[in-house]
């Protein structure tokens, strides 16, 4: 039971925020996909699928930053960097959740199977681009938002252009709350060498953070219109923008709680954007 409890931090389950930024957008995409009614074995394939591969990534990730993450405040007492369990344990753990989550995905049509290909290898990748890609947080962005196009695949067969500007408004969304969460260890970082969007935007990060805010509601809120969606899924982006206003009065000082506070806020903005969707859709 121990061993199943180092696991369970390993993957980070207690912090579910990762998942939850995961599933917002991929449940937009279902809704999109399917006019506003998902077939709801599908729904639960990918929501099942996004804990797993979630979890997964968190052991990789932790694999790959065995050696900096002791030298990180706050990343110090994470199973593996603390020493509690052996580096080829996290490389086990994230196998069998990518394996489980291969398998969730065999009642679904071929194109969801193939697209799960790339989207297993941007999120086992991600970890190693923040020891030289500039913005690492761009690629997190592509990695978190893969269920977008797999979400379109599983429904429709296809993945149309508005799937792909999802992922991009995906991606700006993920820059935004991604270096506000890298504001947290920014000192740490640039001791270390690594790389991140919050070292590379430097003193204007607060202004980055605040016009990827602006790009990726302008995006989600494109695709909604393009949908034939209206009032409520505009009530339901604006309230995320005022989400995005209120992060902006927590990051503005770069204080480290304020900054990490933005970042886990990040979920409520994300479930205001697909209950303007799912209201949308269900009072038409």
């Amino acid at each position: 039971m121990n061993r199943l409890n180092l696991y369970f931090h390993l993957v980070r389950l207690h912090k579910p925020i990762g998942i939850q930024l995961l599933l917002w957008p991929t449940l937009m995409a279902l809704w999109f996909a399917a006019d506003g009614r998902p077939d709801w074995h599908i729904v639960a394939i990918f929501v099942l699928g996004t804990v797993l591969m979630r979890s997964a990534g968190c052991a990789i990730n932790d694999y790959a930053d065995r050696d900096f993450d002791k030298h990180v405040k706050r990343t110090v007492d994470r199973p593996l960097t603390a020493g509690k369990i052996h580096g080829w344990e996290a490389l086990m753990v994230a196998g069998v959740l990518a394996l489980a989550s291969f398998l969730l995905i065999l009642p679904l049509n071929t194109l969801t199977k193939q697209m799960s290909v790339p989207a297993l290898i941007v999120a086992a990748s991600y970890p190693y681009f923040k020891r030289f890609f500039a913005i690492p947080q761009a690629y997190l962005g592509i990695a978190f938002g893969f269920g977008i196009p797999m979400g379109f695949a599983a429904v429709q067969g296809q993945v149309p252009a508005a799937a792909w500007l999802m992922l991009l408004g995906n991606v700006f969304w993920s820059v935004a709350y991604d270096t506000a969460y890298a504001m947290v260890d920014r000192d740490d970082d640039i001791k270390l060498g690594m790389k991140t969007s919050a070292i590379t935007f430097g003193r204007f990060d607060v202004l980055a953070i605040m016009l990827c805010y602006v790009a990726a509601l302008g995006i989600f809120w494109a695709v909604g219109w393009h949908f034939g969606l209206r009032t409520w899924f505009t009530l339901g982006m604006l309230a995320a923008a005022g989400c995005a206003i209120y992060h902006y009065t927590l990051i503005r000082t770069r204080d480290r709680a304020g900054c990490f506070k933005a970042f886990v806020h990040n979920n409520w903005l994300g479930a205001l954007m697909f209950a303007g969707v799912a209201v949308d859709y269900a009072l038409r």
